[in-house]
């Protein structure tokens, strides 16, 4: 029994170096993953890393381009850009966690119980999804918050509730699959219950292409989160939301470029960062791509 725990361990050994040798051999991925470790490490160490207040105001110095004292500039308000972009990590990651850690469970969990009962429930469950998928996700978020009103809480409920149905489907498509596997009908026929199934066998199964799809959903969360932003539905100031940096900057941007010029790069790249590490993680994760 031992060698053979020990065996299947070495076995889980070699596939995870496996699959990391194959992740680390792709450089977009680990470039990828590499902005979205340093992100992480910004976010945690803002108030070290920050050169300023994101939030004192200092009328003075306002508008003052990119220098040795203002790294990338100050707004209109006199506020140090950089230091603003460096804290507005935290509120990016805060939207993007917290949107996943819902819409992944719910998404899951509607798509596995329509895909192995099917019949009624799976009419009535497709249906509610296919109605949310009827409606272009921003559109629907902007209805959303516009119900419960602007502020960033309410931005990510919004966002959480437009964002599942995908995840939905994705996950009921898996369990269509998985469910006429000849060990779950064995699994059946030993008298496990549709639970211990579902919960066993079926989840762990569906699991992996659900967090590939979770991954590459990530950049959709902050392009909608900080258009939401940008439209004054989100993040409110002062809080230093990229977002909301660029909206409040757009109306000297042509003199000052600065302003919308950084924020954007800083959404641009964290989005792009997080498509090529999904892209990344689905090579090796994905099962069909074996």
């Amino acid at each position: 029994m031992t060698r053979a725990r020990g065996g299947k361990g070495a076995v889980m050994l070699g596939r995870l170096g496996a699959a990391l040798r194959h992740f680390l051999g792709n450089p977009l991925a680990t470039l990828g993953l590499a902005v979205i470790l340093l992100l992480v490490l910004v976010a945690i160490f803002a108030p070290w890393i920050a050169t300023h207040d994101p939030i004192t105001q200092n009328l003075a110095n306002a508008l003052k381009p990119p220098s040795a004292a203002n790294w990338f500039g100050t707004d209109e308000l006199g506020r140090d850009i950089y230091s603003r972009i460096i804290y507005g990590s935290r509120v990016t990651l805060y939207i993007v966690a917290l949107v996943t850690v819902v819409v992944g469970p719910i998404g899951l969990a509607v798509g596995v119980v329509a895909g192995y009962f099917g019949g009624l429930t799976d009419g009535i469950l497709m249906r509610i999804t296919d109605i949310f998928l009827s409606v272009p996700g921003l559109v629907l978020t902007l209805a959303f918050v516009a119900a419960l009103g602007p502020g960033l809480g309410n931005a990510v409920i919004a966002i959480a509730l437009t964002s599942w149905p995908p995840i939905a489907r994705l996950a009921r498509a898996e369990t269509l699959m998985i469910r006429s596997a000849d060990y779950i009908a064995a699994v059946q026929l030993q008298g496990a219950s549709s639970l211990r199934v579902i919960t066993r066998h079926v989840v762990p199964m569906c699991i992996l292409s659900v967090i590939v799809r979770l991954t590459l959903n990530m950049a959709t969360i902050i392009l909608t989160a900080a258009g939401l932003g940008f439209l004054g539905l989100g993040a409110q100031p002062p809080t230093p939301e990229w977002g909301v940096m660029t909206s409040t900057g757009r109306e000297y941007m042509l003199d000052h470029w600065w302003l919308v010029t950084m924020p954007g790069l800083a959404i641009l790249l964290v989005s792009l960062s997080f498509n090529l590490f999904g892209d990344g993680l689905r090579d090796i994760l994905d099962p069909r791509n074996e």
